[in-house]
């Protein structure tokens, strides 16, 4: 009984470490790669995402372009627990949830008004030099689209 528990808190100790680390693996300045990109046409463009610490929080600040080529900023401020946190600039949601799926991997998801408007899957390279993020969601005429997005970290 007594090895089954030390078993169990040392699993459990070697998944909060791997967890902790995808989301300070994240962290930084990120530019899109527009080269390596395949992006839904008409699409939306971030073309640079930060993640920064703020305090025990993340805190993803956007600089893009909306599908017209005017400039947009939106901030996101939360945990990466799978909660809805409130998200500032963005037309399209005003919460915004991510999830540390692995260590390389992390989730997303966009809401508006309580719905689904995009949710996505960030996928970080083993060397932590680029991620890609795959995305896929309904535009503000209700088309569905679908964009993958790759960033190299600066």
């Amino acid at each position: 009984m007594k090895a089954r528990t030390v078993v169990l808190t040392m699993a459990l100790c070697f998944i909060g470490i791997g967890m902790c680390f995808a989301q300070k693996s994240l962290m930084g300045t990120w530019k899109l790669n527009e080269a390596k990109s395949k992006l839904a046409p008409g699409a939306a463009k971030n073309h640079t995402v930060v993640y920064e610490a703020a305090g025990d929080d993340v805190k993803v600040t956007v600089e893009g372009t909306d599908a017209s080529g005017n400039p947009t900023h939106s901030e996101w401020t939360g945990k990466f627990d799978g909660k809805d946190y409130p998200v500032t600039g963005d037309a399209n949601s005003d919460t915004r949830s991510y999830e540390t799926r692995t260590v390389h991997k992390t989730g997303f998801t966009a809401k508006k008004d309580k719905k689904v408007t995009l949710t996505g899957t960030i996928i970080l390279s083993t060397d932590g030099k680029s991620r890609t993020v795959i995305t896929s969601g309904t535009d503000a005429q209700g088309k569905k689209f679908k964009s993958t997005a790759v960033y190299d970290k600066q």
